[in-house]
């Protein structure tokens, strides 16, 4: 007998958005970012406005459809069944390729306080997996539970980005600027800027968390708002802030080269004391937003369960009221992705998984901003300029980062999803068996 399901409040809601925001990407992008120069810059300033226009997409969505089920249910009524089911396949797919890149990334930092885990045969991959299906366990016990965990582990996050804008702020006002590269003419190009959306997007993958438990929160024509543009402001701020600084005050082959870029400009400054402290909270950041994704991995085939699309099994709650029967798949592929990752070195190993996860996760983006234009169209969303000039910008923004997320990406993460093709025909096949016998 499944379990009833306590319910999210603001600040869990909110936890949740920055908490999946703001995990591997913010420690491990000044590696891939650095490459680019001041285009970093310029790529920032294009995800954050795109960023903000997609989350009061979501928002208004939420507010003005709370019953819809999240996203799935966004896209169900206004694109339809087929296209909605391959908007959140391929949101899964960002989900699992996202946690092997978030597991890979804690472990990174990790081997910086346990240096033995990088020269030891093995051991980083079973400490990865033992920290994945911790989570899964800490998940099984119900929402509260993960939701406590995700507010502790977005506050302890924080502390390091405190640190990393003060000691820029401090740098650069020591230095006159001088630590920055030199502004030219070349210093910003379209194929550059172009390149690093790709990277910069994956950072603020998330800005959707609140809606995706829908059902599952106070009050959520409200709260999903609220948490959605609170939570995506605030991640967006301390995203470029710490980023740039890292990628552009140290030097760029001495950043490409770090398997934790934050945390050695910390210690660049302050000492490996200092640095270890960030270590510390790396970790403990990957790790919180690979909870909040566990989560959320576990709750969209929950949706899709109660729509047809997938067989009831992946619906059933257990005595926590936690899907288990989703949360424990999401682990098991989560486990093998990062299995898989693990037979590939360096900083683009970790780039081309996050990647493959914007790509993904660009679909549902898209169905979504396609169907608020379509709720506009029949009055189910009242009509108002911010939303109009808000989606106009979000779907020029989400066809902006396809571009950027580069081929090679786009292949495989249309590979995946177009795998999620024939799942969808069983269960519907199922379904129509189940209907007929009834």
């Amino acid at each position: 007998m499944s379990g009833p399901r306590r319910k999210f409040g603001f600040w869990l809601a909110t936890a949740l958005v920055v908490g999946n925001i703001i995990g591997s990407a913010i420690f491990m992008l000044p590696a891939g970012l650095a490459a680019f120069g001041w285009n970093a810059v310029s790529a920032w300033v294009i995800t954050f406005v795109g960023a903000l226009c997609l989350a009061w997409v979501f928002a208004q969505l939420a507010r003005h459809l709370p019953k819809a089920g999240g996203s799935y249910g966004f896209m169900q009524l206004g694109v339809g069944e087929r296209a909605a089911f391959l908007g959140a396949w391929g949101y899964l797919v960002s989900i699992w390729a996202s946690n092997a890149g978030i597991t890979i990334a804690g472990i990174s930092y990790l081997t910086r306080l346990v240096p033995g885990l990088a020269v030891m045969p093995g051991a980083s991959p079973v400490v990865a997996l033992g920290a994945i299906w911790l989570l899964t366990w800490v998940n099984l016990r119900g929402l509260r539970t993960a939701g406590g965990v995700q507010l502790v582990t977005s506050i302890v996050k924080l502390l390091p980005f405190v640190a990393v804008i003060g000691l820029a702020v401090w740098r650069l006002a020591v230095s006159g600027g001088a630590l920055l590269p030199p502004v030219h003419a070349g210093s910003f190009t379209f194929a550059g800027a172009s390149g690093a959306v790709g990277l910069t997007l994956y950072a603020m993958l998330g800005l959707e968390s609140a809606t995706m438990p829908a059902d599952a929160v106070e009050n959520p024509g409200v709260i999903v708002p609220r948490a959605t543009m609170v939570g995506t402001g605030l991640s967006a701020v301390v995203s470029i802030i710490a980023t740039c600084a890292v990628a552009l005050m140290l030097p760029a082959d001495v950043v490409v080269a770090s398997k934790a870029p934050v945390a050695d400009f910390i210690a660049a400054s302050w000492g490996d004391i200092a640095g270890g402290f960030v270590a510390i909270c790396a970790v403990v950041s990957c790790f919180g937003c690979l909870n909040g994704w566990l989560l959320i991995g576990g709750e969209v085939p929950v949706a899709m369960a109660k729509a047809g699309t997938l067989p009831p099994w992946f619906g059933k709650c257990n005595a926590a009221g936690a899907p288990a029967q989703s949360i424990v798949l999401g682990a098991v592929i989560t486990s093998l992705l990062t299995l898989m990752a693990y037979t590939k070195t360096g900083v683009g190993a970790y780039n081309f998984a996050i990647l493959i996860a914007t790509a993904t996760n660009l679909v549902l983006y898209l169905f979504c901003a396609i169907a608020v234009v379509r709720f506009m169209r029949d009055g189910r969303v009242p009509r108002t300029a911010a939303l109009v000039v808000c989606t106009g910008v979000a779907l020029v923004f989400v066809v902006w980062a396809f571009y950027g997320s580069g081929w090679e990406s786009l292949a495989w993460g249309g590979a995946l999803i177009a795998a999620g093709w024939p799942v969808y025909l069983v269960a519907r096949r199922m379904a129509g068996r189940a209907a007929a016998a009834a």
